[in-house]
Protein backbone atom coordinates (compact mmCIF):
# COMPACT_ATOMS: atom_id res chain seq x y z
CA UNK A 1 0.00 0.00 0.00
CA UNK A 2 1.28 3.49 -1.06
CA UNK A 3 1.01 6.67 0.88
CA UNK A 4 0.01 8.56 -2.32
CA UNK A 5 -3.15 5.76 -3.46
CA UNK A 6 -6.80 5.66 -2.72
CA UNK A 7 -6.57 3.40 -0.78
CA UNK A 8 -4.45 4.35 1.98
CA UNK A 9 -5.83 8.05 2.03
CA UNK A 10 -9.62 7.41 1.86
CA UNK A 11 -9.64 3.97 3.38
CA UNK A 12 -6.72 2.70 5.77
CA UNK A 13 -5.77 6.04 7.55
CA UNK A 14 -8.56 7.18 8.53
CA UNK A 15 -9.81 3.59 9.63
CA UNK A 16 -6.68 3.28 11.98
CA UNK A 17 -6.61 6.66 13.08
CA UNK A 18 -10.58 6.78 14.40
CA UNK A 19 -9.49 3.01 16.28
CA UNK A 20 -6.75 4.21 17.20
CA UNK A 21 -7.93 6.71 19.56
CA UNK A 22 -10.92 4.69 20.28
CA UNK A 23 -9.18 2.22 21.64
CA UNK A 24 -6.62 4.08 23.46
CA UNK A 25 -9.25 5.75 25.63
CA UNK A 26 -10.12 2.31 27.30
CA UNK A 27 -6.23 1.10 27.09
CA UNK A 28 -3.28 1.88 26.40
CA UNK A 29 -1.49 -1.27 25.61
CA UNK A 30 -4.50 -2.39 23.74
CA UNK A 31 -3.43 0.32 21.14
CA UNK A 32 -0.48 -0.28 21.01
CA UNK A 33 -1.35 -4.03 19.69
CA UNK A 34 -4.08 -2.66 17.42
CA UNK A 35 -1.83 -0.14 16.13
CA UNK A 36 0.88 -2.86 15.12
CA UNK A 37 -1.91 -4.84 14.02
CA UNK A 38 -2.67 -2.65 11.41
CA UNK A 39 1.11 -1.49 10.47
CA UNK A 40 1.42 -5.55 9.66
CA UNK A 41 -1.77 -5.23 7.06
CA UNK A 42 -0.43 -2.17 5.62
CA UNK A 43 2.84 -4.48 4.90
CA UNK A 44 1.06 -7.20 3.76
CA UNK A 45 -1.35 -5.48 1.68
CA UNK A 46 1.89 -5.40 -1.13
CA UNK A 47 2.47 -8.99 -0.36
CA UNK A 48 1.46 -11.43 2.66
CA UNK A 49 3.79 -14.06 2.57
CA UNK A 50 6.73 -11.47 3.83
CA UNK A 51 4.69 -11.02 6.61
CA UNK A 52 5.82 -14.46 7.99
CA UNK A 53 9.74 -12.67 7.21
CA UNK A 54 9.15 -9.38 9.00
CA UNK A 55 7.42 -11.21 11.97
CA UNK A 56 10.43 -13.51 12.28
CA UNK A 57 12.67 -10.60 11.92
CA UNK A 58 10.92 -8.79 14.66
CA UNK A 59 10.88 -12.30 16.85
CA UNK A 60 13.79 -13.02 16.53
CA UNK A 61 15.48 -9.31 17.77
CA UNK A 62 13.13 -9.43 20.53
CA UNK A 63 14.36 -12.14 21.55
CA UNK A 64 18.00 -11.50 21.21
CA UNK A 65 17.51 -7.96 22.11
CA UNK A 66 15.81 -9.03 25.30
CA UNK A 67 18.57 -11.20 26.60
CA UNK A 68 21.51 -8.66 26.06
CA UNK A 69 19.08 -6.09 27.87
CA UNK A 70 18.26 -7.93 31.06
CA UNK A 71 22.02 -9.33 31.43
CA UNK A 72 23.46 -8.14 34.67
CA UNK A 73 26.83 -7.17 32.87
CA UNK A 74 28.44 -7.50 29.66
CA UNK A 75 30.20 -11.23 29.20
CA UNK A 76 32.03 -13.04 26.78
CA UNK A 77 28.22 -14.57 26.01
CA UNK A 78 26.29 -11.42 25.45
CA UNK A 79 29.21 -10.34 22.92
CA UNK A 80 28.49 -13.64 21.05
CA UNK A 81 24.69 -13.41 21.77
CA UNK A 82 25.46 -9.55 19.81
CA UNK A 83 27.40 -10.80 16.62
CA UNK A 84 24.92 -13.65 16.61
CA UNK A 85 22.18 -11.82 16.15
CA UNK A 86 24.36 -8.77 14.05
CA UNK A 87 25.17 -12.13 11.95
CA UNK A 88 21.35 -13.46 11.52
CA UNK A 89 20.33 -9.77 10.11
CA UNK A 90 22.82 -9.37 7.79
CA UNK A 91 22.94 -13.13 6.60
CA UNK A 92 18.89 -11.80 6.03
CA UNK A 93 19.28 -8.83 4.40
CA UNK A 94 22.35 -10.17 1.77
CA UNK A 95 20.19 -13.42 1.01
CA UNK A 96 17.61 -10.89 -0.30
CA UNK A 97 19.23 -8.21 -1.88
CA UNK A 98 22.63 -9.11 -2.66
CA UNK A 99 22.68 -12.78 -3.77
CA UNK A 100 22.03 -11.62 -7.00
CA UNK A 101 25.25 -9.11 -6.95
CA UNK A 102 27.58 -11.74 -5.76
CA UNK A 103 27.01 -14.22 -7.81
CA UNK A 104 26.96 -12.22 -11.17
CA UNK A 105 30.09 -10.54 -9.75
CA UNK A 106 32.13 -13.93 -8.87
CA UNK A 107 30.63 -15.39 -12.89
CA UNK A 108 32.17 -12.04 -13.86
CA UNK A 109 35.34 -11.99 -12.16
CA UNK A 110 36.31 -15.59 -11.59
CA UNK A 111 34.71 -17.32 -14.95
CA UNK A 112 32.18 -19.28 -12.85
CA UNK A 113 28.65 -20.48 -13.65
CA UNK A 114 26.93 -19.94 -10.68
CA UNK A 115 23.30 -19.59 -10.73
CA UNK A 116 21.68 -16.15 -10.24
CA UNK A 117 18.40 -16.13 -7.80
CA UNK A 118 16.16 -13.71 -9.20
CA UNK A 119 14.70 -12.75 -5.91
CA UNK A 120 11.44 -10.34 -5.66
CA UNK A 121 12.97 -7.77 -2.83
CA UNK A 122 10.65 -7.26 -0.10
CA UNK A 123 9.75 -3.88 1.01
CA UNK A 124 11.84 -2.21 3.89
CA UNK A 125 14.18 -4.79 4.35
CA UNK A 126 16.92 -2.93 4.19
CA UNK A 127 15.35 -0.11 6.85
CA UNK A 128 13.81 -2.76 9.16
CA UNK A 129 17.50 -4.72 9.63
CA UNK A 130 19.27 -1.03 10.01
CA UNK A 131 16.88 -0.48 12.55
CA UNK A 132 16.92 -3.65 14.77
CA UNK A 133 20.68 -3.56 14.04
CA UNK A 134 20.91 -0.82 15.88
CA UNK A 135 18.65 -1.86 19.00
CA UNK A 136 20.69 -4.64 19.28
CA UNK A 137 23.66 -2.86 19.61
CA UNK A 138 22.48 -0.56 22.20
CA UNK A 139 20.44 -3.17 23.93
CA UNK A 140 24.58 -4.86 24.33
CA UNK A 141 25.19 -1.72 25.85
CA UNK A 142 22.54 -1.54 28.50
CA UNK A 143 20.73 1.37 26.88
CA UNK A 144 17.41 -0.07 26.52
CA UNK A 145 14.94 0.50 28.88
CA UNK A 146 11.20 -1.15 27.29
CA UNK A 147 11.10 -4.62 27.51
CA UNK A 148 7.02 -5.11 26.41
CA UNK A 149 7.17 -7.42 22.78
CA UNK A 150 3.88 -5.07 21.86
CA UNK A 151 6.22 -1.64 22.14
CA UNK A 152 9.07 -3.08 20.35
CA UNK A 153 6.75 -4.73 17.32
CA UNK A 154 5.19 -1.72 16.90
CA UNK A 155 8.62 0.18 17.28
CA UNK A 156 9.77 -1.37 14.21
CA UNK A 157 6.88 -2.27 12.08
CA UNK A 158 4.76 1.58 13.09
CA UNK A 159 3.57 1.83 9.18
CA UNK A 160 5.07 5.79 8.79
CA UNK A 161 8.17 4.56 8.43
CA UNK A 162 8.28 1.09 8.05
CA UNK A 163 9.29 0.56 4.05
CA UNK A 164 11.57 3.93 3.17
CA UNK A 165 12.90 5.45 6.56
CA UNK A 166 13.37 7.05 8.53
CA UNK A 167 15.73 5.27 10.36
CA UNK A 168 14.49 5.17 14.18
CA UNK A 169 16.42 4.86 17.43
CA UNK A 170 14.07 3.38 20.20
CA UNK A 171 15.24 6.04 22.61
CA UNK A 172 13.59 8.55 20.34
CA UNK A 173 9.98 6.69 19.70
CA UNK A 174 9.52 3.56 22.50
CA UNK A 175 9.36 6.50 25.49
CA UNK A 176 6.59 8.39 23.45
CA UNK A 177 4.51 5.53 23.06
CA UNK A 178 4.29 5.06 27.03
CA UNK A 179 3.10 8.25 27.65
CA UNK A 180 -0.24 8.71 28.40
CA UNK A 181 -1.58 11.62 26.48
CA UNK A 182 -0.17 9.89 23.11
CA UNK A 183 -3.49 8.03 22.84
CA UNK A 184 -5.67 10.82 23.35
CA UNK A 185 -6.74 13.06 20.63
CA UNK A 186 -4.80 16.01 19.93
CA UNK A 187 -6.35 19.33 17.41
CA UNK A 188 -2.61 20.27 17.53
CA UNK A 189 -0.98 17.42 16.80
CA UNK A 190 -3.37 16.34 13.62
CA UNK A 191 -3.28 20.19 12.51
CA UNK A 192 1.02 19.90 12.03
CA UNK A 193 0.76 16.57 11.27
CA UNK A 194 -1.91 17.08 8.35
CA UNK A 195 -0.02 20.32 7.09
CA UNK A 196 3.12 18.35 6.85
CA UNK A 197 1.71 15.17 5.31
CA UNK A 198 0.07 17.54 2.71
CA UNK A 199 3.24 19.37 2.08
CA UNK A 200 4.84 15.91 1.30
CA UNK A 201 2.29 14.89 -0.94
CA UNK A 202 2.13 17.85 -2.70
CA UNK A 203 6.32 17.06 -3.29
CA UNK A 204 5.90 13.66 -4.90
CA UNK A 205 2.46 13.72 -6.71
CA UNK A 206 3.18 17.42 -8.38
CA UNK A 207 6.89 18.44 -8.75
CA UNK A 208 8.84 14.92 -8.28
CA UNK A 209 6.05 13.24 -10.46
CA UNK A 210 5.96 16.07 -13.00
CA UNK A 211 9.91 16.48 -13.79
CA UNK A 212 10.14 12.39 -13.70
CA UNK A 213 8.89 12.72 -17.07
CA UNK A 214 11.86 14.92 -18.08
CA UNK A 215 14.77 12.70 -16.77
CA UNK A 216 13.71 8.94 -17.61
CA UNK A 217 13.86 9.49 -21.61
CA UNK A 218 17.15 10.95 -21.26
CA UNK A 219 18.36 7.67 -19.21
CA UNK A 220 16.38 5.29 -20.96
CA UNK A 221 18.36 6.65 -24.41
CA UNK A 222 21.76 5.99 -22.58
CA UNK A 223 20.80 3.26 -21.80
CA UNK A 224 19.87 2.11 -25.09
CA UNK A 225 23.29 3.64 -26.39
CA UNK A 226 21.96 7.24 -28.12
CA UNK A 227 24.45 9.74 -28.14
CA UNK A 228 23.51 12.44 -25.57
CA UNK A 229 24.48 16.17 -26.15
CA UNK A 230 25.42 18.81 -23.55
CA UNK A 231 22.13 20.53 -22.78
CA UNK A 232 20.20 17.08 -22.97
CA UNK A 233 22.37 15.26 -20.52
CA UNK A 234 22.31 17.95 -17.84
CA UNK A 235 18.95 18.12 -18.63
CA UNK A 236 18.45 14.42 -17.57
CA UNK A 237 20.56 14.63 -14.98
CA UNK A 238 19.32 17.71 -13.36
CA UNK A 239 15.52 16.87 -13.64
CA UNK A 240 17.04 13.44 -11.73
CA UNK A 241 18.32 15.01 -9.51
CA UNK A 242 15.16 17.13 -8.62
CA UNK A 243 12.95 14.46 -8.99
CA UNK A 244 14.75 12.16 -6.48
CA UNK A 245 15.06 15.71 -4.08
CA UNK A 246 11.73 15.90 -4.46
CA UNK A 247 10.21 12.04 -4.00
CA UNK A 248 12.77 11.61 -1.02
CA UNK A 249 11.96 14.74 0.85
CA UNK A 250 8.15 14.11 -0.23
CA UNK A 251 8.30 10.88 1.57
CA UNK A 252 9.93 11.98 4.49
CA UNK A 253 7.77 14.89 4.93
CA UNK A 254 4.65 12.58 4.97
CA UNK A 255 6.40 9.77 7.20
CA UNK A 256 7.39 12.62 9.57
CA UNK A 257 3.13 13.98 9.27
CA UNK A 258 1.70 10.76 9.29
CA UNK A 259 3.39 9.83 12.70
CA UNK A 260 2.06 13.33 13.92
CA UNK A 261 -1.56 12.49 13.39
CA UNK A 262 -0.88 9.62 16.21
CA UNK A 263 1.43 12.16 18.78
CA UNK A 264 4.55 10.78 17.45
CA UNK A 265 7.20 13.05 16.38
CA UNK A 266 9.91 11.79 14.49
CA UNK A 267 13.48 12.94 13.88
CA UNK A 268 14.27 14.67 10.87
CA UNK A 269 15.77 13.18 7.73
CA UNK A 270 15.95 15.47 4.97
CA UNK A 271 17.52 19.19 5.50
CA UNK A 272 17.49 21.42 2.34
CA UNK A 273 20.76 19.42 1.29
CA UNK A 274 21.05 21.70 -1.93
CA UNK A 275 21.76 24.28 0.54
CA UNK A 276 24.58 22.72 1.64
CA UNK A 277 28.24 24.36 1.57
CA UNK A 278 30.24 20.84 1.43
CA UNK A 279 29.56 17.60 1.03
CA UNK A 280 30.16 17.37 4.85
CA UNK A 281 27.38 19.44 5.77
CA UNK A 282 25.37 17.51 2.29
CA UNK A 283 25.57 14.37 4.61
CA UNK A 284 24.35 16.02 7.89
CA UNK A 285 21.36 16.99 5.79
CA UNK A 286 20.01 14.13 3.30
CA UNK A 287 19.00 11.27 4.71
CA UNK A 288 19.78 12.06 7.82
CA UNK A 289 19.23 9.39 10.08
CA UNK A 290 20.94 6.66 7.70
CA UNK A 291 24.14 8.96 8.27
CA UNK A 292 23.84 8.81 11.74
CA UNK A 293 23.20 4.95 11.88
CA UNK A 294 26.74 4.64 9.60
CA UNK A 295 28.54 6.84 11.85
CA UNK A 296 27.51 5.72 15.22
CA UNK A 297 27.28 2.10 14.20
CA UNK A 298 30.14 1.71 11.65
CA UNK A 299 32.33 4.77 11.56
CA UNK A 300 32.55 5.36 15.12
CA UNK A 301 33.20 1.14 16.01
CA UNK A 302 35.94 1.75 13.00
CA UNK A 303 37.82 3.74 14.80
CA UNK A 304 36.27 7.36 13.51
CA UNK A 305 38.37 10.31 13.58
CA UNK A 306 40.38 9.28 16.37
CA UNK A 307 42.63 7.23 13.75
CA UNK A 308 45.81 8.76 11.82
CA UNK A 309 44.40 10.56 8.79
CA UNK A 310 45.29 7.88 6.26
CA UNK A 311 43.50 5.40 8.70
CA UNK A 312 40.56 7.59 8.97
CA UNK A 313 40.03 8.23 5.42
CA UNK A 314 39.83 4.95 4.87
CA UNK A 315 37.50 4.58 7.61
CA UNK A 316 35.80 7.12 5.41
CA UNK A 317 36.28 5.58 1.87
CA UNK A 318 34.82 2.00 3.92
CA UNK A 319 31.87 3.77 5.57
CA UNK A 320 30.70 5.67 2.27
CA UNK A 321 31.45 2.53 0.25
CA UNK A 322 29.19 0.09 1.97
CA UNK A 323 26.76 3.23 2.36
CA UNK A 324 26.72 2.64 -1.41
CA UNK A 325 25.91 -0.69 -1.62
CA UNK A 326 22.79 -0.33 1.01
CA UNK A 327 21.08 1.58 -1.99
CA UNK A 328 21.41 -1.02 -4.32
CA UNK A 329 23.01 -3.86 -5.34
CA UNK A 330 25.12 -2.97 -8.15
CA UNK A 331 28.38 -1.56 -9.41
CA UNK A 332 26.91 2.25 -10.03
CA UNK A 333 25.94 2.12 -6.29
CA UNK A 334 29.15 1.21 -4.86
CA UNK A 335 30.59 4.24 -7.34
CA UNK A 336 28.54 6.05 -6.49
CA UNK A 337 29.29 5.84 -2.53
CA UNK A 338 32.97 5.20 -3.68
CA UNK A 339 32.42 8.89 -5.23
CA UNK A 340 31.04 10.24 -1.93
CA UNK A 341 33.90 9.14 0.07
CA UNK A 342 36.08 10.83 -2.10
CA UNK A 343 34.40 13.84 -2.14
CA UNK A 344 34.44 13.88 1.73
CA UNK A 345 38.24 12.48 2.22
CA UNK A 346 39.19 15.57 -0.17
CA UNK A 347 36.54 18.19 2.04
CA UNK A 348 38.51 17.26 5.08
CA UNK A 349 42.07 17.62 2.72
CA UNK A 350 40.65 21.32 2.19
CA UNK A 351 39.81 22.19 5.64
CA UNK A 352 43.16 20.89 7.34
CA UNK A 353 44.86 22.70 4.39
CA UNK A 354 43.07 26.25 4.91
CA UNK A 355 43.27 26.48 8.58
CA UNK A 356 47.08 25.84 8.29
CA UNK A 357 48.03 27.90 5.21
CA UNK A 358 44.81 29.08 3.89
CA UNK A 359 42.80 31.22 6.19
CA UNK A 360 44.85 34.46 5.11
CA UNK A 361 43.54 33.84 1.58
CA UNK A 362 39.88 33.32 2.28
CA UNK A 363 36.84 34.84 1.13
CA UNK A 364 34.71 36.82 2.87
CA UNK A 365 31.71 34.88 3.86
CA UNK A 366 28.76 35.15 1.68
CA UNK A 367 30.93 34.59 -1.35
CA UNK A 368 32.98 31.89 0.19
CA UNK A 369 29.67 30.07 1.08
CA UNK A 370 27.51 30.68 -2.57
CA UNK A 371 30.81 29.13 -4.20
CA UNK A 372 30.70 26.05 -1.43
CA UNK A 373 27.22 25.50 -2.35
CA UNK A 374 27.62 25.71 -6.26
CA UNK A 375 30.91 23.52 -5.91
CA UNK A 376 28.51 20.66 -3.70
CA UNK A 377 25.82 20.91 -5.90
CA UNK A 378 27.82 20.17 -9.27
CA UNK A 379 29.78 17.04 -6.82
CA UNK A 380 25.86 15.44 -5.96
CA UNK A 381 24.65 15.94 -9.39
CA UNK A 382 28.16 13.76 -11.26
CA UNK A 383 27.30 11.39 -8.52
CA UNK A 384 23.73 10.74 -9.12
CA UNK A 385 24.30 9.72 -12.41
CA UNK A 386 25.82 6.86 -11.45
CA UNK A 387 22.81 6.16 -8.93
CA UNK A 388 20.61 6.54 -11.52
CA UNK A 389 21.84 4.78 -14.00
CA UNK A 390 21.25 0.99 -14.99
CA UNK A 391 24.65 0.23 -15.70
CA UNK A 392 28.52 1.81 -15.58
CA UNK A 393 28.10 2.00 -19.17
CA UNK A 394 25.30 4.22 -19.33
CA UNK A 395 26.50 6.72 -16.53
CA UNK A 396 29.37 7.48 -18.65
CA UNK A 397 27.53 8.11 -21.75
CA UNK A 398 25.42 10.60 -19.80
CA UNK A 399 28.64 12.33 -18.35
CA UNK A 400 30.18 12.53 -21.53
CA UNK A 401 27.48 14.44 -22.78
CA UNK A 402 27.30 16.78 -19.61
CA UNK A 403 31.07 16.90 -20.58
CA UNK A 404 30.33 18.45 -23.63
CA UNK A 405 32.04 16.06 -25.68
CA UNK A 406 29.33 15.34 -28.13
CA UNK A 407 28.61 19.08 -28.71
CA UNK A 408 25.47 21.40 -28.22
CA UNK A 409 22.31 21.25 -30.61
CA UNK A 410 19.80 23.78 -30.59
CA UNK A 411 17.47 20.94 -30.63
CA UNK A 412 17.43 19.72 -27.55
CA UNK A 413 14.02 19.86 -25.00
CA UNK A 414 16.25 22.13 -22.71
CA UNK A 415 17.17 24.83 -25.41
CA UNK A 416 15.84 28.21 -23.63
CA UNK A 417 12.70 28.72 -23.38
CA UNK A 418 11.26 25.04 -23.80
CA UNK A 419 8.78 23.65 -21.15
CA UNK A 420 11.80 21.42 -19.57
CA UNK A 421 14.19 24.43 -18.77
CA UNK A 422 11.28 25.91 -16.97
CA UNK A 423 10.53 23.22 -15.18
CA UNK A 424 14.04 22.67 -13.75
CA UNK A 425 14.02 26.83 -13.34
CA UNK A 426 10.66 25.99 -11.14
CA UNK A 427 12.54 23.28 -9.27
CA UNK A 428 15.46 25.88 -8.07
CA UNK A 429 13.27 27.94 -7.26
CA UNK A 430 11.55 25.60 -4.67
CA UNK A 431 14.36 24.22 -3.44
CA UNK A 432 16.80 26.89 -2.86
CA UNK A 433 13.88 29.64 -1.54
CA UNK A 434 11.19 27.68 0.11
CA UNK A 435 11.54 26.48 3.85
CA UNK A 436 11.82 23.29 4.61
CA UNK A 437 9.14 21.74 7.05
CA UNK A 438 11.55 22.20 9.91
CA UNK A 439 11.66 25.61 9.68
CA UNK A 440 8.01 26.35 8.22
CA UNK A 441 6.57 24.85 11.33
CA UNK A 442 9.58 25.62 13.94
CA UNK A 443 6.95 26.77 16.57
CA UNK A 444 5.29 23.29 16.76
CA UNK A 445 7.98 21.05 17.26
CA UNK A 446 7.47 19.40 13.96
CA UNK A 447 10.79 16.92 14.15
CA UNK A 448 12.92 15.93 16.65
CA UNK A 449 16.69 16.92 16.09
CA UNK A 450 18.89 14.36 14.12
CA UNK A 451 21.88 16.09 14.54
CA UNK A 452 21.71 18.90 17.40
CA UNK A 453 21.23 22.73 16.37
CA UNK A 454 21.05 21.97 12.26
CA UNK A 455 17.85 23.13 11.95
CA UNK A 456 18.15 26.97 11.28
CA UNK A 457 14.81 28.74 12.08
CA UNK A 458 15.91 31.84 10.19
CA UNK A 459 12.95 31.83 7.98
CA UNK A 460 10.76 34.47 7.69
CA UNK A 461 7.51 32.11 6.76
CA UNK A 462 6.24 30.44 9.82
CA UNK A 463 3.01 28.54 10.09
CA UNK A 464 0.23 28.97 12.25
CA UNK A 465 -3.34 28.01 12.81
CA UNK A 466 -5.66 29.85 10.47
CA UNK A 467 -7.86 30.16 7.70
CA UNK A 468 -5.49 31.22 5.44
CA UNK A 469 -2.76 28.34 6.45
CA UNK A 470 -5.66 25.94 6.08
CA UNK A 471 -6.58 26.84 2.86
CA UNK A 472 -3.26 26.53 1.35
CA UNK A 473 -2.82 23.17 2.65
CA UNK A 474 -6.45 22.02 1.21
CA UNK A 475 -5.05 23.28 -2.49
CA UNK A 476 -1.98 21.14 -1.78
CA UNK A 477 -3.80 18.04 -1.31
CA UNK A 478 -6.23 18.72 -3.60
CA UNK A 479 -3.44 19.15 -6.60
CA UNK A 480 -1.70 15.95 -5.14
CA UNK A 481 -5.28 13.92 -5.19
CA UNK A 482 -6.12 14.98 -9.10
CA UNK A 483 -2.72 13.29 -9.84
CA UNK A 484 -3.13 10.35 -7.91
CA UNK A 485 -4.32 8.80 -11.36
CA UNK A 486 -0.88 8.37 -12.17
CA UNK A 487 0.85 6.42 -8.72
CA UNK A 488 4.06 5.73 -8.71
CA UNK A 489 6.13 4.38 -6.04
CA UNK A 490 8.61 6.50 -3.80
CA UNK A 491 12.08 6.00 -5.70
CA UNK A 492 13.75 4.80 -1.81
CA UNK A 493 11.08 2.01 -1.70
CA UNK A 494 13.87 0.27 -4.02
CA UNK A 495 16.22 -0.03 -1.23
Amino acid sequence: MLFNSYEFLFGFLPVVLLLFFLVGRRSALAAVGFLAAASLFFYGWWNPRYLLLLGGSVSFNYWVGRRLALSPVRTGGDRAMLWLGIAANLTLLGAFKYAGFFAATANALAGLSLPIPHIVLPLGISFFTFTQIAYLVDAYRKEVREYRFAHYGLFVTFFPHLLAGPVLHHAEVMPQFARPDTFRFNPEHFAVGLTIFAIGLFKKMVLADGIADFATPVFDAARNGATLTFLAAWGGALSYTFQLYFDFSGYSDMAIGLARLFGIVFPANFNSPYKASSIIDFWRRWHMTLSRFLRDYLYIPLGGGRCRPLRRHANLMATMLLGGLWHGAGWTFVIWGGLHGLYIVLNHLWRGLHKRRLTPYSLPPAPARALGQLLTFVAVVVAWVFFRAESVTAARAVLEGMAGLNGVSRADPYYFGNPELKGLLAMFLVAWGLPNVQQLLRRYRPVLETYPGDVPANSRLAWHPSAAWALLTAAMFIAAVVNLTRVSEFLYYQF
